[in-house]
């Protein structure tokens, strides 16, 4: 793994210990300014809120089409939130998993998994690129927020085809940008981990989708996000900000589905 990544990768993991010990937000407003997060999860079935540490950029499981009996994977599944809402739609049928490569997290998500009683949810800890899951195993895979955290997507995306049964589906909220991000915003920790430097281009997105072997990908919904010019200030001199501002250069939330062929 090129150097970079590895720098990524641990960055991204400290912050999230952080988060995982501290309670406090990684996308939300009171840590970058930003708000990613544009929809509550206070009137969906299934929410926990001690689980809820306000990381997410959408609600995958809306469009995921779980069904009683099915198994899901969540992927980067935090403190449990989506877990435990996807819990919800499959029953005591089906069964969660839930993979994080933060230990803190995992700790955090099976001590609430815990207090609620559940046994068909589970948390591993592991890489999104290196997933702990068998392959041909899981009926739908969510994820809400992470990918764009991920320094290999296509791997990601490789291994999300593995895990998936043939004709399986998956359900996903990211962030993604209007076109490629300029390099002064992959060098930037604070937004690294605020869900904006690790953006990539809606069609190079969609473009890893398709090449990693999947169909019928469809774009659910989209919601344009826009970076107070405060939090760009501190990291852009006002060239930059010209620059940006002129391109119209800006990150959106998505939720994106997909399946894999029979």
């Amino acid at each position: 793994m090129p150097s970079s990544n590895k720098n990524v990768r641990k960055n991204v993991r400290d912050k999230y210990a952080e988060i995982a010990t501290r309670g406090a937000c990684g996308c939300g407003p009171n840590e970058s300014g930003i708000n990613m997060i544009g929809e509550a999860y206070d009137r969906v079935a299934g929410h926990v809120a001690d689980a809820d540490l306000g990381l997410g950029c959408g609600l995958p499981v809306e469009h995921a089409g779980i069904r009683a009996g099915d198994t899901v994977l969540d992927l980067g599944s935090g403190a449990g939130n989506d877990a435990f809402i996807a819990r919800h739609e499959t029953g005591e049928s089906g069964s969660v998993i839930g993979v994080d490569m933060t230990p803190e997290m995992i700790s955090k998500a099976r001590l609430n998994c815990k207090k609620l009683g559940y046994d068909n949810v589970e948390f591993r800890l592991g890489e999104l690129e290196n997933l702990p899951i068998e392959q041909d195993r899981i009926d739908v895979v969510i994820s809400n927020c992470v990918l764009n955290l991920v320094p290999d997507k296509r791997a990601a995306f490789t291994e999300i085809h593995r895990v998936l049964k043939p004709g399986a589906k998956f359900c996903i909220s990211d962030i993604v940008s209007s076109s490629l991000l300029p390099d002064w915003t992959q060098e930037v920790t604070a937004l690294f981990v605020g869900c904006v430097a690790g953006a990539i281009p809606m069609d190079d997105y969609l473009g890893i989708i398709a090449d990693t072997g999947f169909q019928n990908v469809k774009v659910m919904k989209a919601r344009r996000i826009d970076v107070p010019e405060q939090v760009l200030s501190q990291y852009a001199d006002k060239d930059q900000l010209a620059d940006a501002a002129s391109r119209d250069l800006h990150v959106m939330s998505i939720t994106v589905t997909g399946s894999k062929p029979n």
